[in-house]
């Protein structure tokens, strides 16, 4: 087990020709999370990143107990349910007895998730810096761990750029990736740039398509969403979902999901298609490709054999 600074892995260099991974632990599977934990590690994946499903940190902080050398990290956590300095303390023991392989990833979330937590949002840019600068500022809590900030539009992603170590993205279309990018300050050969990618594989490609979907539904009721997948080109689509919304027909977004959109957004189909897409992804520039795998046959751990299987 890596611990202490003479351990310690430089994980913003780090790179590996293999995908990085989603994972997150739920109730009774928590156990056998943390073994494939293990064996995502043993295969050689390029990270293991945790989503805001779930307690993303208290995963992160098995993960680093029982793996090695694989690096890790939230993607994300919420900036308004912890306070800053709270969250630079786990991040900072974390960071430590990992010896050095843990990213901390930080978004602000969206309008309807904070209301439903009762939680009274102010200006999401004004917001995220004042909680970086507290972070950062944290006392008596050892090193900190790079950071990452959560982007979608190019405000968000040239703040990443001055204030932190990397950007996170999720369910970002590929094509409008370059212009994202395009808000950074510079070149940064350490600056981490990933994206949470919906991935299903199955030979069935219509399945494999109408799984992807099911997943972005959510994403698609979420204001900040349609308005960024609206930008990238998609403005057909996105007005149509908020008309059956507006109607109370939810379950028609699946079906004003277009291909193109979809193929834009997820990687789904035969494990051929599924390795083009990742390096299709790393063209556009997403240094860090993040499968989220999900199964048209099976649960998670289903998801992730089927997607061992398209690296072996």
């Amino acid at each position: 087990m890596a611990s202490g600074a003479a351990t310690q892995v430089d994980c913003r260099t780090m790179s590996n020709t293999l995908p990085a991974v989603s994972l997150a632990a739920v109730p009774k599977r928590r156990n056998q999370t943390l073994d494939l934990a293990r064996e995502i590690e043993r295969r050689g994946y390029a990270g293991i990143y945790c989503p805001s499903l779930g307690d993303a940190l208290g995963l992160c902080q098995s993960i680093a107990h029982v793996t090695e050398r694989i690096p890790f990290g939230t993607s994300i956590v919420n900036v308004y349910t912890r306070h800053a300095i709270d969250y630079a303390q786990t991040a900072a023991y974390i960071h430590e007895v990992s010896g050095g392989r843990f990213r901390f990833g930080v978004g602000v979330s969206h309008g309807p998730m904070l209301k439903g937590l009762g939680i009274e949002a102010g200006r999401p840019l004004q917001d995220m810096r004042a909680f970086v600068e507290t972070w950062k500022a944290a006392p008596r809590v050892g090193e900190l761990p790079p950071l990452v900030l959560a982007g979608l539009r190019s405000k968000m992603v040239a703040m990443a750029g001055e204030l932190a170590d990397g950007v996170v993205f999720a369910n970002v279309a590929r094509s409008h990736v370059p212009e994202s990018l395009g808000g950074l300050p510079g070149p940064r050969d350490d600056f981490f740039v990933g994206d949470m990618i919906p991935t299903c594989v199955s030979d069935d490609v219509e399945a494999a398509k109408a799984v992807n979907r099911k997943t972005l539904v959510f994403y698609c009721t979420l204001p900040n969403y349609r308005n960024y997948w609206k930008e990238a080109g998609y403005v057909e689509e996105m007005e149509a979902i908020e008309q059956a919304i507006a109607t109370r027909q939810r379950d028609e977004i699946p079906r004003l999901m277009s291909d193109r959109w979809l193929a834009d957004c997820t990687l789904f189909g035969p494990a051929s298609a599924i390795r083009e897409g990742v390096e299709a992804w790393r063209e556009a520039g997403v240094t860090t490709p993040i499968l989220v795998p999900s199964s048209a046959s099976g649960g998670q751990f289903d998801a992730f054999e089927e997607l061992f299987a398209v690296f072996d």
